[in-house]
């Protein structure tokens, strides 16, 4: 991932040296196992913790002539801790260091993005009790429909990345696992206490069963849950980009002093920042396909997910992380405009009533149909002509002889909508 989209501490978990940290790490843990049971002298093992180092300029240039990144590696940390190296790697093949090293980087980026998590959803709930009762317009087909209020808008946004949350808590576990069980997973050359031990030291679970390599069903959905993430992202932004139309202008994103918005209109306030989140959604969405084939390996190992996985693991979380980081920026310091709200609440002439005069009409006698019809043609009146819903239903004969001036006027000043938003409330961010 470029570094304009990189935040420093995701990106230091791809960094070539903590790949190769995490791939000593496991050499030495191993080792340490491996001591225990009798395999090798506990002075290699001591060895390796003591003279271990390695240089990736170094590692590059064995690589370069083996064409293997875990034998340069391993020959690169062999010339700094001597005879005892011939120790090293004992029973193991390349794919247990190189699934164990992936599942600690992505576990970690993980953690990384739950906490990402829990800054965007305080932002979102304090945001949304602020406008818990800041009555707005609420869409379908993106034309009005009935009032709402901007925090609920909100809310429904909170309770989405709680479940985002939960479901990466899950994704995190499955992915979690380890294997050191050597060539094609059967243990023949190494004992599973040293995997248990590794996978211990590491804070992973050794993988039940391995073919070489950790199932690519666990990585698949730990790619799709990333996905879901970043459609929840994206849906936000979408929101944000449409209510800060200058048709709409109820919400704005911040506009930071000397900002400018256009080379050419010096008077544009764009959504830029929530337009580049749609964007990087996309991104992160279009690592899902590439990592559900990944799912399909010939027998017990080939490396076609190799070249997938050094690409979208790193990209696919860098992004991600950035995403919800800035995404939580754009919420905390969100420009509401109440009054542009109320503008639009208004702008219609009482439409937004019309479902509430169908189902008054509906309870005081009239049939469904004949309500709806009613309704309907003075509604469309409004829409062609303008003026007022309410003065049209009262002098509406059909309406007069269920609803009198006096219930329609109540039933236009009536809010509906919010009647239950304190259990709605309770239900998204108490329960």
């Amino acid at each position: 991932m470029i570094p304009r989209y990189s935040r420093p501490q995701m990106a230091e978990i791809w960094a070539p040296e903590s790949r190769f940290r995490i791939w000593f790490e496991i050499e030495a843990h191993a080792c340490d196992a491996q001591a225990e049971l009798g395999v090798i002298p506990r002075e290699a093992a001591a060895a390796l913790w003591r003279h271990g180092k390695w240089e990736i300029d170094r590692i590059d240039e064995i690589e370069r002539e083996v064409k293997h990144d875990v034998i340069a590696f391993l020959t690169n940390l062999a010339e700094h801790v001597g005879p005892q190296a011939r120790f090293v790697h004992q029973g193991m093949t390349s794919s247990d260091v190189l699934d164990t090293c992936l599942a600690v980087q992505l576990t970690r980026a993980a953690d990384l993005l739950l906490a990402d998590l829990d800054e965007l959803l305080s932002a979102l709930e304090r945001r949304a009790r602020e406008h818990k009762l800041t009555a707005c317009i609420g869409r379908s087909h993106a034309i009005h429909a009935e009032a709402t209020t901007f925090g609920l808008k909100l809310a429904g946004h909170f309770a989405e990345f709680k479940r985002c949350r939960a479901r990466l808590v899950n994704a995190r576990s499955e992915i979690a696992t380890c294997a050191i069980s050597g060539p094609v997973g059967t243990f023949a050359g190494i004992d599973p206490a040293v995997e248990r031990h590794v996978a211990d030291k590491l804070g992973l679970r050794p993988e039940p069963i391995s073919t070489q390599i950790i199932p690519r069903d666990r990585h698949a959905m730990f790619f799709a849950t990333l996905a879901v993430i970043a459609g929840a992202v994206e849906r936000l932004a979408t929101e944000i980009r449409h209510l800060q139309r200058t048709e709409v202008r109820e919400v704005e994103e911040y506009f930071s002093p000397g900002q400018k918005g256009s080379s050419a209109m010096p008077h544009k306030r764009n959504p830029i920042l929530s337009e580049n989140l749609t964007g990087l959604a996309r991104l992160i969405r279009a690592a899902v396909i590439p990592a559900l084939e990944n799912i399909t390996l010939w027998h017990e190992r080939d490396i076609s997910h190799s070249s997938v996985e050094r690409i979208l693991a790193p990209d696919t979380t860098i992004a991600l992380d950035f995403s919800l980081v800035r995404l939580a920026g754009i919420v905390d310091k969100l420009i509401v405009y109440p009054q542009r709200m109320q503008h639009n609440l208004d702008q219609l002439g009482g439409l937004i009533h019309s479902g509430s005069v169908l189902l008054a009409l509906t309870q005081a006698g009239m049939s469904r149909e004949d309500a709806y019809q009613a309704v309907q043609r003075n509604a469309m009146r409004v829409w062609q002509e303008g003026g007022s819903l309410c003065t049209l239903l009262g002098i509406d004969n059909d309406v007069a002889k269920h609803l009198d001036t006096t219930t329609l006027d109540g039933i236009f000043a009536s809010q509906a909508h919010l009647a239950h938003i304190d259990n709605i409330f309770e239900r998204v961010f108490e329960a």
